[in-house]
């Protein structure tokens, strides 16, 4: 029996992730949840699991719950997350919270010596290297990623030495605005980037799915998940997301993961390494309604977040935390209205020459950087 706990459970992962253990309650168990605002969900989420430990968002309803479940211990707030990664009694904490909190939370993790399914792409692009050190002062703790991406290249990488890869092939939907123009993108809106072809994901992954962003950072995470260098990372697109990645070995030979459009199963395999279980909730691929798999390439001059992403990753240091807030504040900015789509990429961009490298070596730095660089944001969204 796994003992898990799900930071992040009201959102989209999170509810994944008590799907796979409700499907399979006799192989996990969910001893800690954490939600922010969607206060109702958690408390339904709390008496279907009967966790031992909570984490909400804000005080009003840490009190309320706090009344309403008084044989559970809860905690609250940011320090309240780091506080549940803390407890002892539990093996898997799956970190489905965004960022510096996210950060944190898997430090105290790691520090526990504890597996980390990995959910967001916040710790490895801003703190790869930082994180990286703190698994080697602590060899029993492992990250066992949940992005489909990278579950799809860990799970191709089992078995074989590191030697023998050749290349990593990240594949690519293409987002909702695959095939378009420079020109065709100049006036697109919210409401079309949100049109997802085959995903349901919330809005900030899925602007960065048409920005083809996440594809940049997924680009950086690969580099520090599993250490190959960025000129063995190559992407594709694959507009019927049945290829979630590939490995390819030197002798040529590709190994690809294929599954349906559902993170449930990363999500297990996460719980699960190194046994593959059964479960009901998880779909089977049916090779009868996929008949067509294409890959093409990505035109990466119109989708600039790649190479930006790259030139983040092999400059190293500040950079890659550079990137990924100025990509955040400006998805924010496309979200409120505040800035056209191709204005993503101008402001991530500006920020890039703003803010040189830097080299970090503390948690410290990074959240200051971090912080920095939204600072920063707030003056160049006014005066854009």
């Amino acid at each position: 029996m796994k003992r898990i706990i799900v930071l992040g459970s009201t959102g989209s992962i999170g509810r994944s992730s008590l799907e796979v253990v409700r499907g399979n309650p006799h192989c996990f168990q969910i001893v800690g949840l954490s939600g922010n605002r969607n206060i109702d969900l958690l408390k339904r989420q709390i008496q279907e699991f009967h966790p031992k430990y909570v984490t909400v968002g804000y005080w009003e309803a840490y009190q309320e719950l706090k009344t309403l479940f008084p044989k559970i211990q809860f905690f609250c707030g940011e320090e309240g997350l780091e506080e549940l990664a803390s407890v002892e009694e539990y093996d898997i904490l799956l970190t489905a919270v965004s960022g510096a909190v996210g950060i944190r939370a898997t430090i105290k993790g790691i520090e526990k010596e504890k597996r980390i399914a990995l959910a967001n792409k916040e710790t490895m692009v801003s703190a790869g290297s930082y994180i990286n050190r703190l698994l080697q002062q602590y060899p029993k703790a492992e990250i066992i990623p949940v992005d489909s991406e990278h579950s799809a290249i860990f799970q191709a990488l089992q078995g074989n030495e590191k030697k023998e890869v050749k290349r990593l092939i990240i594949t690519a939907s293409g987002g909702a605005f695959r095939g378009r123009t420079k020109a065709e993108l100049e006036h697109v809106g919210v409401e079309d980037a949100l049109k997802h072809p085959n995903w349901s994901m919330g809005k900030k992954i899925t602007v960065d799915s048409a920005t083809l962003v996440n594809k940049g950072l997924e680009i950086i995470e690969a580099h520090e998940l599993f250490g190959f260098s960025y000129d063995s990372i190559d992407t594709i697109l694959h507009p019927q997301s049945i290829v979630h990645s590939m490995v390819e070995y030197q002798d040529h030979s590709i190994m690809a993961q294929m599954g349906v459009t559902d993170m449930k199963l990363p999500i297990q395999y996460a719980f699960s390494y190194p046994k593959r279980l059964e479960n009901p909730v998880l779909e089977a691929l049916d090779f009868t309604k996929y008949l067509e798999m294409t890959f093409e390439p990505i035109n990466t001059e119109v989708f600039q977040g790649i190479p930006l992403a790259r030139k983040a990753g092999s400059l190293g240091g500040s950079m890659p935390i550079v990137f990924n807030a100025a990509n955040e504040i400006a998805v924010d900015y496309f979200l409120k209205e505040k800035i056209r789509f191709l204005e993503i990429y101008e402001m991530i961009q500006a920020a890039m020459e703003k803010f040189p490298k830097e080299d970090i070596q503390s948690l410290e730095q990074i959240l200051e950087k971090d912080h920095e660089v939204r600072e920063w944001g707030k003056t160049w969204g006014k005066s854009s």
